[in-house]
């Protein structure tokens, strides 16, 4: 950040300071509270036009700003939602297959039952019955291992991956404008401090929503996530769809910034 006079520190709050600097205007904004720290009586033309213009062009880049964030904003929230989507359709999918696994496993039961009932009825001996036990035991077995790994998947890809440039941490993003990424990435001098950008990888990693339990696997998770895409269960669907709604959470604080320095501008000069 510039080196401000004490002054204007009293005025605006840091946020504020920074979200002016992460969009271009901070030197424009020290500019007009210069001028309007001065008195409005020895206002002259020259400079109540001055104000005027100053005033014009922070409004217009807070406004622009603000329009990149939301649209910023909203494109996560697309992501996050074709995630859903799709996980909840491959969900769908398990727990119907699930269901009727399930039903085959309750009518072998039952046929086993019913088949060692009429043996018995009839009067048969020997060991027909326990051939019929065993029978369904064996059905019964491989229908609940189809249950328990029946996982499917399905193909999704990303090639525009902004999970990718938050893990990677590029100088310049091509998917983030450049104030959102600025604001992402910023850290204040002279703290020791990580950006809004590492705390968001810190929880993946803490979280475990790209924990590898097999260090052989990492760069092929890796590669899932932050690549262009592949094959994905609905676990990791659900995992990606979160990691979007925590991406965009912390876009959108930069909503509350600009619209504290909105209020902090209005004050200025009264």
């Amino acid at each position: 950040m510039l080196q401000l006079d004490s002054a204007i520190l009293k005025r605006f709050t840091l946020p504020s300071l920074n979200a002016a600097n992460a969009i271009g205007i901070l030197p424009k904004l020290e500019e007009l509270f210069q001028l309007k720290m001065q008195q409005k009586s020895n206002y002259t033309t020259e400079q109540q036009l001055n104000i005027l213009s100053l005033e014009q062009q922070i409004q217009q880049r807070i406004n622009i700003a603000s329009l990149e964030v939301a649209s910023t904003a909203s494109e996560m929230d697309c992501e996050e939602e074709r995630a859903d989507q799709v996980g909840n359709y491959l969900m769908g999918k398990i727990d119907d297959a699930k269901t009727k696994l399930t039903v085959g496993t309750i009518a072998f039961d039952a046929l086993g039952a019913i088949s060692a009932g009429i043996l018995l009825i009839n009067g048969h001996s020997g060991n027909a019955t326990e051939f019929i036990g065993i029978g369904t035991g064996l059905a019964e077995a491989t229908l609940g291992v189809l249950i328990l790994t029946k996982n499917k998947k399905v193909k999704f890809y990303h090639p525009r991956n902004a999970l990718r440039d938050i893990w990677n941490g590029p100088a310049v993003s091509t998917i983030f404008p450049s104030s959102v990424w600025y604001f992402l990435n910023y850290k204040q001098p002279g703290k020791n401090e990580i950006s809004l950008r590492e705390q968001l990888v810190n929880k993946w990693v803490s979280f475990g929503q790209i924990a590898v339990k097999k260090p052989q696997q990492k760069e092929k998770v890796y590669a899932l996530y932050f690549g262009n895409g592949g094959t994905y269960t609905a676990e990791q669907l659900s995992n990606r769809a979160n990691m979007y709604d925590q991406l965009e959470s912390y876009i959108n604080l930069m909503k509350q910034d600009l619209r504290m320095l909105n209020v902090e501008l209005e004050k200025l000069g009264k």
